[in-house]
C-alpha cells in the first residue's frame, strides 16, 4: 500500500518560498505533522512525503498512491482543494486534515473524501484500517493525543534540503490570546511529552539546527519550569551538538538557571511574542500575561542574549488600539528592547479564535470569499477591517515598521553588536538579510493586493 502526503504551497507566501531568495532556506522548517502522521503508519505502507514550500513538486514522478493526505493551514487550502480535486479525478481517495479541516470541517468535507479532526494519534490507525477494508468513513475525530501517543516523527523521509529539523516536545498553550488558535486546536491544557522520548528523537535528527515547534517550550507555572529544566538537563548530558531555537514567553528571562542550562542544552535563539508596544494591546487581545511583574522587557532581552542566545521579537499590526505611526513605533520599540531580528505580522482572525468570532459577528471580514479569499489569511495580508487604519494605511504601516528595523546602519549596528559580544554575528546577519531581502517583495506584494482590492470594493 502506498501512501502520499502532502504538505500545501501558498504562491503569495514569498518568504517560505526558497526560489524566491536564498536566504528564505533558512526560514523554511520539515512539515513535522507530516512526518509524525509517517510515523503512526504501519511499516507495510510505502510513505512518501512532498513539501511544495520547496518548490513545484513532480506528482506525474509518484508513483500512484492509495491514499493521499494533506494537511493545510487556512492559508494553504486553497491550494490544497487543487490537489484533493487532480487526485480524486484520479480515482485515488483523499484524506485531509490539520488545523483547517478542523475548524472549518463542512467546507473540507464537501471536497475530500474523508476529514480528520484534531490530532491524529488515537485515530489514524483505524482511518487506515478503514481504507484496507473499503469502509473509510467521511469523518473521524482524533481528540487530544495523550503525552505517551506521541511517538517519534519519520525524519528519515526528508533529508538533505533543509537547513532546520524540527521537533515537538509539548502540546497546548494556557494563554489563550484572542487571535491564536492553537487553544482552540491543541486545547489549553500543557501536555508534556516524557523527556526521555524528547531525547530518543532529537538523536534522530540528521540536521545540525533544529526548530522546537512548541507554541510555548517552557510554560507558565513553576511545575512547566521545573520541566523546560529537566528537559534541558537530558539534552545536555545526552551531548547532542545540536542548535535550536524555540517560542517561549518572555518568562524565559526570568530564571538565570533556565538560561544557563537552555543554552548548554543547545539553545541558540528564541523566539518571543511581545505582540504591542502598549499594555492596551495586551489587554486587548488577552496577553496580560506579559505585564506581570512589572518586567523591564530591554532588561529582559539582554538577560537571555548575555547566555549567547538570539532573541526575535514578534509584534502584530491592526489591533483596536493602533493608531497612524504604529509602524515607526513598533520598529522603535523593537529597537529599544535591542531585539536581533523583529518579526511583525497582520492581525489576523483565523477560524476557530474568539477574534474570527468578534470580527464575524461585527462583520469586519471583507474578505470573506471562501475559499477563495483563505489564500490571503497568512498572516502577511490586511484581511480585516482595523479600526483606524485603512487597507492602504496598514501596509504602509508594515512597510514603514521594516524599512526602520531593517535599515542598513541597524543591521550593521546589531551584527556588530553581537560580534564584539561573541554572540552569533553570522546567525544574524543571515536573519536580517532575510527579513530585508524581502521587502521590496512585500512592495510589490502590497501593491497588487490593494489594486486586487480595489477592484472588489474592499
Amino acid at each position: 500500500m502506498r501512501l502520499l502526503l502532502i504538505n500545501p504551497s501558498n504562491p503569495l507566501v514569498s518568504i517560505v518560498n526558497i526560489k524566491e531568495s536564498r536566504w528564505n532556506r533558512y526560514r523554511v522548517w520539515k512539515p513535522l505533522s507530516l512526518m509524525v502522521l509517517a510515523g503512526l503508519t504501519p511499516r507495510d505502507w510505502e510513505v512518501t512525503i512532498l513539501d511544495e514550500n520547496l518548490g513545484p513538486q513532480d506528482y506525474k514522478s509518484v508513483p500512484r498512491p492509495d491514499l493521499v493526505g494533506i494537511t493545510a493551514f487556512t492559508s494553504q487550502a486553497n491550494r490544497a482543494y487543487e490537489l484533493t480535486t487532480h487526485f480524486r479525478h484520479q480515482g485515488v481517495p483523499v484524506v485531509m486534515g490539520g488545523i483547517h479541516a478542523t475548524m472549518c470541517i463542512d467546507e473540507v468535507k464537501e471536497r475530500v473524501d474523508s476529514v480528520v479532526t484534531g490530532e491524529a494519534e488515537g485515530i489514524w490507525g483505524k482511518v487506515l484500517d478503514d481504507l484496507r477494508h473499503g469502509t473509510l468513513k467521511r469523518q473521524y475525530d482524533g481528540g487530544l493525543a495523550k503525552p505517551e501517543e506521541m511517538i517519534p516523527a519519520r525524519h528519515d523521509l526528508l533529508t538533505g534540503q533543509y537547513v532546520f529539523g524540527a521537533i515537538q516536545t509539548t502540546r497546548g498553550c494556557p494563554l489563550n490570546c484572542t487571535f491564536c488558535s492553537v487553544t482552540a486546536f491543541n486545547g489549553a491544557q500543557y501536555r508534556q511529552r516524557p523527556i526521555p522520548d524528547v531525547v530518543r528523537e532529537f538523536q534522530m535528527i540528521r540536521e545540525k539546527r533544529v526548530l522546537v515547534v512548541d507554541d510555548n517550550l517552557i510554560g507558565t507555572r513553576a511545575d512547566h519550569i521545573a520541566r523546560a529544566k529537566d528537559l534541558f538537563r537530558a539534552l545536555g548530558r545526552a551531548n547532542l551538538r545540536k542548535e535550536w531555537i524555540a517560542q517561549a514567553t518572555i518568562n524565559f528571562a526570568d530564571d538565570e538557571e533556565l538560561l544557563e542550562l537552555a543554552r548548554d542544552a543547545g539553545c541558540g535563539g528564541v523566539f518571543i511574542g511581545f505582540e504591542s508596544p502598549d499594555p492596551e494591546g495586551l489587554a486587548e487581545i488577552g496577553k496580560k500575561f506579559n505585564l506581570l511583574k512589572n518586567r523591564n522587557f530591554r532588561a529582559s532581552v539582554r538577560r537571555i542574549q548575555r547566555h549567547k542566545i538570539l532573541v526575535v521579537g514578534s509584534f502584530v499590526l491592526g489591533l483596536d488600539v493602533d493608531k497612524p505611526g504604529i509602524g515607526e513605533r513598533v520598529a522603535s520599540t523593537a529597537l529599544k528592547y535591542g531585539v536581533d531580528n523583529l518579526n511583525t505580522l497582520f492581525l489576523t482572525p483565523l477560524p476557530g479564535t474568539r477574534l474570527w468570532d468578534q470580527m464575524k459577528a461585527e462583520n469586519r471580514l471583507p474578505l470573506n470569499s471562501f475559499p477563495q479569499d483563505w489564500k490571503y489569511y497568512t498572516l502577511t495580508y490586511p484581511v480585516a477591517q482595523y479600526k483606524h487604519l485603512s487597507l492602504g494605511d496598514i501596509t504602509d504601516e508594515m512597510l514603514a515598521c521594516n524599512e526602520k528595523f531593517y535599515s542598513v546602519p541597524n543591521v550593521l549596528r546589531r551584527v556588530c553588536r553581537n560580534f564584539l559580544h561573541r554572540r552569533k554575528a553570522w546567525i544574524t546577519l543571515i536573519g536580517n538579510l532575510s527579513y530585508r531581502g524581502n521587502i521590496p517583495l512585500d512592495h510589490k506584494a502590497y501593491a497588487d493586493f490593494k489594486r486586487q482590492q480595489s477592484g472588489r470594493g474592499v
